[in-house]
């Protein structure tokens, strides 16, 4: 085959054109076969809600299904069973790591300048850089890379996550500047005891010293494994309201911009300068080009911020995302980067 694709390379501009058609048809085609499944669940689970035969109470109770049972299965299931030399990579961590900081702090003073009312601006900068790492983050690893995708996904996610909710937690009660007293200890509890995290801490000290888990528990844990992304994908597309579009303004177009366009495409150049390839490279994209994590409509209700702008933030980076990271791994994959 390669021998018949050289000769052709050799043999007219024709050939070569046809190879560049056949190129870029068959990463056309692998780029649907990553992103459209995924997305194609959430407008579902939109649509189920709008005719009625999901609601609230189903989302509410899948919700925290998803996120005590069912996910933390997942990302167990899934590390355990690889060796971890092969996905964890510490390079790949520590960047990520100081380019979220770099990015937060750099939209931290750029919204001083855009955003005017102090309700907003924290909202702003969560928007622009809390990625769903737990749900679409995964869900487009795993379809791209499999279960070492999803291991060396879910690796990443633990990393960035405490930092996330740190983070978020800063941004929206320094821009409200209410007096209150942020609360480090509850924050440092939230985060020892999430599920997601003590499930991944748990799988990788049981994949460092080698222990091999009766096929009876493995069985079990992958069929919980097998429920978690359809349920939570489901569950994301009932929380979307076309309300908040409409009440979408200019900022909320801004973030949405900085989140699927600029954040992701400066720090995976980054990541090229820095010499990432590969599946390393790949799975930060994903990660950092996903839509806005959903919890950040909670946080902001929650602490003082416009919820009607994270509502419409969290709506129009869905949606835009479809074709954003459609187009940033089609450019990945053509350029045999990823």
């Amino acid at each position: 085959m390669a021998l018949i694709k050289r000769e052709k390379l050799q043999c007219c501009p024709w050939s070569r054109l046809e190879l560049v058609v056949d190129l870029y048809l068959d990463t056309l085609l692998f780029t649907v076969e990553i992103t459209v499944p995924i997305f194609v669940i959430v407008f579902l689970g939109a649509f189920l809600r709008r005719i009625g035969f999901i609601n609230e109470n189903f989302i509410e109770i899948s919700s925290r299904l998803v996120f005590n049972v069912t996910l933390p299965a997942l990302l167990f299931i899934s590390i355990i069973k690889l060796d971890l030399s092969q996905v964890f990579d510490p390079r790949q961590l520590l960047y990520s790591v100081l380019a979220t900081l770099l990015v937060f702090f750099s939209l931290w003073f750029l919204s001083g300048a855009m955003v005017a009312r102090g309700d907003q601006r924290g909202v702003f900068v969560q928007g622009s850089f809390r990625s769903n790492l737990g749900i679409t983050g995964l869900a487009l690893s795993a379809n791209m890379y499999g279960e070492p995708g999803l291991a060396m996904a879910s690796l990443l996610m633990a990393t960035l996550t405490p930092l996330y909710n740190v983070l978020s937690v800063f941004a929206l009660m320094a821009a409200n500047r209410r007096g209150e007293r942020i609360d480090w200890r509850g924050i440092g509890l939230g985060i020892v005891r999430n599920p997601l995290i003590l499930s991944i801490a748990l799988a990788v000290v049981l994949a460092h010293i080698k222990v091999e888990l009766p096929a009876v528990l493995l069985k079990t844990g992958s069929y919980f494994s097998a429920m978690t992304l359809p349920l939570a994908l489901l569950g994301i597309g009932g929380t979307l309201s076309l309300k908040a579009l409409g009440k979408a303004s200019s900022l909320s177009l801004w973030t949405a911009i900085l989140k699927l366009v600029m954040v992701p495409l400066l720090l995976t150049l980054g990541a090229l300068a820095l010499g990432f390839r590969g599946e390393a490279l790949g799975i930060m994209f994903l990660m950092f080009a996903s839509p806005t994590a959903a919890v950040s409509f909670v946080m902001s209700r929650a602490m003082g911020g416009d919820s009607e702008l994270a509502a419409s933030i969290i709506l129009i980076t869905t949606l835009g995302s479809l074709l954003s990271i459609s187009v940033g791994i089609f450019l990945l994959r053509l350029l045999q980067l990823a």
